[in-house]
């Protein structure tokens, strides 16, 4: 049986890939978006999204994703499930390769994402989103304030993490497992010299406390010099050790970074150097990684797309 053959086939549901999707859609395009194994993205762990456009009263992280779905299902989006597990390039239209079938597909558009890496210690998956565990201040630092919290990490990110934190928080424990932090050294000045900072140095998190009452209550931490334990008393933890992009099935087809990242092309934040193949979202961006971004790339992705097909018989 022939592979069935799509104008636009869209991987990933969170606000690039639906973005995309509406975009798409009303262009007449009939878009398919194919959900994974986290329909909506990681937006919809997030109990309340208060910096998204639009919200002046926030707005509850599944129920957006649930609306963005509607819109791009009202202009005619299509949706299937299933995991890519491959993209072939070598003719067009492009096959994605899914479990016992493929898709033929005119222009991709990759809006996969990024997953935040864990430390995976007891507690943390019991409290994460809206719990008082997170892995983004820009998101949820505004809920902490006047209260303590922890930033685990030791990188840039971890040091951009506790100064933004700052805003709010009474006081931020930065938790690090090294006696000197990895990030590069005007981070690492502007981090260790904040009043509100206090660096807990030589030390790994050992276990998220308070899941019987439903909300983070401690970090429990052990010096990995003496083997001493503490709790520290702090009721947000963000953890700040990297994200891990969604790419590798595409790894074959589009130009990725040392770190997994998509590579777009000179000159454009979404087209690749595999003609017919645009990226958007977190997949692609490793500095900004908000929803509003996402979705700004998401459109960019099907402008470009939409463009693409017109000028190549699409």
């Amino acid at each position: 049986m022939s592979a069935q053959v799509e104008n636009v086939v869209i991987v990933g549901t969170g606000c690039a890939g639906l973005t995309a999707a509406i975009y798409t859609a009303r262009a007449n395009l009939s878009p398919l978006v194919l959900e994974g194994s986290l329909p909506g993205g990681q937006l919809t762990t997030t109990s309340e999204v208060e910096n998204f456009p639009g919200f002046p009263e926030g707005v509850d992280g599944f129920m957006l994703m649930q609306s963005l779905r509607k819109q791009a299902e009202k202009f005619g989006t299509r949706y299937e499930s299933g995991t890519v597990t491959g993209l072939d390039t070598s003719q067009w239209p492009h096959s994605l390769k899914l479990a016992g079938r493929e898709i033929r597909a005119k222009v991709v558009i990759i809006a996969t994402g990024a997953s935040p890496r864990m430390t995976g210690i007891p507690g943390e998956k019991e409290l994460y989103g809206g719990k008082g565990v997170t892995t983004c201040a820009t998101c949820d630092g505004a809920f902490y304030r006047d209260m303590d919290v922890a930033v685990i990490g030791g990188g840039d990110s971890a040091a951009e993490e506790a100064l933004f934190l700052t805003r709010f928080a009474k006081k931020v424990y930065l938790v690090h497992r090294r006696d000197a932090l990895r990030a590069s050294k005007i981070m690492a000045d502007r981090a260790t010299s904040h009043p509100k900072i206090q660096m807990v140095w030589d030390s790994v998190p050992v276990a998220v406390e308070g899941v019987a009452a439903g909300a983070v209550s401690g970090l429990k931490v052990r010096n990995v010099k003496t083997n001493a334990e503490s709790v520290l008393p702090v009721k947000g933890i963000f953890v700040a050790i990297g994200h891990v992009p969604n790419t590798a099935p595409f790894k074959d087809a589009v130009d990725t970074d040392e770190n997994g990242y998509f590579m777009p092309a000179a000159g454009s934040q979404v087209k690749t150097k595999t003609p017919g193949v645009f990226v958007a979202g977190d997949c692609a961006d490793h500095v900004y990684r908000q929803a509003i971004t996402a979705a700004g790339m998401g459109c960019q992705a099907a402008i470009e797309a939409e463009r693409w097909l017109a000028e190549h018989g699409g």
